[in-house]
């Protein structure tokens, strides 16, 4: 009965799981950042392709 009693008063496991929870939510935010400026470089060298096989008279670039 006291290894149950021992083992329901344990909190080393809970450091365990707020850390993983912290990595989860820091690791979320890194992917969430490397999508958003994936998309910005992929627009970014898109329009740059244009410009350099587009005559030199557009203004656009």
């Amino acid at each position: 009965m006291t290894f149950f009693k021992n083992l329901w008063n344990d909190q080393s496991g809970a450091s365990a799981a707020e850390y993983a929870l912290i990595l989860a939510i820091v690791g979320t935010g890194i992917a969430a950042a490397a999508f958003t400026l994936g998309t910005s470089i992929t627009g970014a060298m898109g329009k740059a392709s244009n410009c350099i096989t587009r005559t030199p008279s557009n203004t656009a670039c």
